[in-house]
């Protein structure tokens, strides 16, 4: 993973995670999403094409079930 730039609006200091497979093909980009730890609440994620739009929160531990669910 990657350090992505655009702060968000509510999560000023989060330090944005791009996934590596986002410079791959234009298919690859259409669905990437970025990740932030935050604090001792969990995880935000958000649609790396819109960094100032909706972030989901989760609360920790839910990413690792999340990614386990996707896979």
């Amino acid at each position: 993973m990657r350090t992505a730039q655009p702060p968000h609006p509510d999560l000023p200091g989060a330090k944005w995670q791009k996934s590596s497979h986002s410079t791959g093909s234009q298919h690859e980009k259409e669905f990437c999403v970025e990740v932030a730890p935050v604090g001792d609440t969990g995880h935000a994620i958000r649609d790396s094409k819109d960094p100032q739009g909706a972030v989901l929160r989760l609360r920790p531990g839910d990413l690792k079930s999340l990614i386990a669910r996707l896979k």
